[in-house]
């Protein structure tokens, strides 16, 4: 079927982790996986593969399909968005094919004048995105699936409806391939820490000592963890025990050649739609309670915390005057301060700050105005992150960057990569961290690294299927 913009069929309701494991062995995999909330916020998810064009941008030149581009990276991307765009179908899931994909944290200093900020690894892009004329969408809510088509890249639009249906019977035919038989992954439980207590704790109170000299008000401090992992170790199946053990509102998995992303996180960054912008910054964050007493307890504990509502406010603050940048005059609003919200091993402080995108910009406007989020880099934003670059002294990589799609339609959902793990084909790291203000305890603050941490050290010591699917 058609509108005209989008082909599409329904197809009788498949679970969305079973669609990425019959797409595991296609090109650029990319699996945004929610339903957490499916009411709210985790309503769709989406798999897709084979993208017809992948952009990429290596030390901040961008390239297409592996040809260098002669515009800056973000005009770039612009004219790639703009080049394939399509009307969407009001009566179909929000993202309707378009671009899939990641910003790294040091994608950062294509934006902005970092000072010291430490470059990329080899291995890790900027800027990466598959451009996919064919998607799988699964509504959580109301349990039904479809496959949606574009036809790009074609231009002529016979040709274009041509490859749209032919290319919904190829991922339907892909679906109803067997999958192939799921192995156990080794137990891995050595990693190498970056910082021990001493260096991390020393690291906060020297955070501290330059917020109390005037430097800055709040900065966001992580230690990265690294391991090695047998040749055989399979990224899949691992992230198949990540989300059994915490299901996340903004989860993903992406397979882009030699880099592998698993991400958990529960934070949007920035929402698009019809020039409405929604972001959710987190700050502030509690362990669940093994009692339901001791978890109402933490709970509220949290909520009159003034150290992490200060952070939070902060960083509001700080996000409301991004958004102001590329938003309509006096549409930034902030309906929710503060709010509590509950995950299955923490409590967090959730705020909400919509705008309304001004006429004359675009998603690629917003992103730059806003990237990366103030919950994870502090305030002011470019003094917090030559401080993070100077304490840290590694490229934190996507952690801290960006997940998400850019519809065809303009419209965008992009997450804070936030409990996201890096794989490459012999190793595996993650960071976790939290933010340094005033009130900061440098023994809390290592402390709660660690128990951002242990869900992903207990994903990787459990074989699959142990914490069941």
């Amino acid at each position: 079927m058609s509108n005209g913009s989008i082909h599409y069929r329904e197809i009788s309701a498949r679970e969305p982790l079973d669609v990425a494991r019959k797409l595991k062995r296609h090109a650029h995999l990319a699996f945004l996986d929610s339903g957490k909330d499916p009411e709210g916020l985790g309503r769709y998810s989406y798999v897709a593969a084979d993208p017809f064009g992948v952009f990429r941008v290596i030390d901040g030149v961008a390239y297409w399909n592996g040809s260098a581009l002669v515009e800056p990276p973000f005009e770039a991307l612009r004219a790639l968005l703009s080049r394939y765009d399509r009307p969407a179908n009001a009566e179909l899931p929000p993202f309707q094919t378009g671009a899939i994909g990641f910003l790294s944290y040091e994608a950062a200093r294509l934006i902005e004048t970092v000072p010291g900020m430490v470059p990329p690894d080899t291995h890790m892009p900027d800027v990466e995105f598959g451009f996919y004329d064919v998607v799988f969408a699964h509504d959580h809510a109301e349990n039904r699936s479809f496959i949606l088509s574009s036809g790009w890249p074609e231009e002529n639009p016979l040709a274009r409806d041509r490859r749209a249906e032919e290319r919904m019977a190829w991922l339907m035919n892909a679906l109803d391939e067997p999958a192939s038989d799921e192995a156990l992954n080794p137990v891995i439980d050595t990693w190498q820490f970056d910082m021990d207590r001493t260096r991390f704790e020393a690291a906060v109170s020297g955070t501290i000592e330059r917020i109390l000299n005037g430097d800055l008000f709040q900065a966001n401090l992580a230690q990265r963890f690294v391991t090695s992992l047998p040749a055989d170790f399979d990224p899949l199946v691992f992230y198949a025990n990540l989300r059994s053990m915490s299901p996340s509102t903004f989860g993903a998995y992406l397979r882009f050649g030699d880099v592998t992303l698993a991400s958990n996180s529960p934070e949007r960054f920035l929402t698009l739609k019809e020039r409405h912008i929604e972001a959710r910054p987190i700050k502030g964050t509690a362990p669940r309670g093994a009692t339901v007493i001791e978890d109402e307890r933490l709970a509220q504990g949290l909520k009159e915390s003034m150290k992490d509502r200060a952070e939070n406010t902060m960083i509001v603050d700080l996000l409301r005057n991004d958004l102001s940048r590329v938003a309509e005059l006096h549409s930034v609003k902030v309906p929710v301060l503060c709010g509590l919200e509950t995950y299955a091993s923490m409590h967090h402080l959730v705020s909400v700050v919509e705008a309304t995108l001004a006429k004359t910009c675009d998603g690629v406007d917003l992103i730059k105005a806003a990237f990366p989020c103030g919950s994870i880099s502090g305030a002011p934003k470019i003094k917090a992150m030559e401080v993070i670059s100077n304490v840290e002294a590694v490229p934190r990589g996507v952690y801290c960057g960006s997940i998400g799609y850019i519809g065809v339609d303009g419209s965008m959902d992009l997450s804070v990569a936030i409990r996201t793990v890096t794989f490459t084909p012999s190793a595996a790291q993650f960071h976790a961290g939290g933010g340094i203000t005033a009130l900061s305890d440098p023994a809390a603050e290592y402390e709660e690294t660690l128990v951002k941490a242990e869900r992903i050290f207990r994903a990787f010591r459990l074989p699959f299927g142990e914490e069941g699917q």
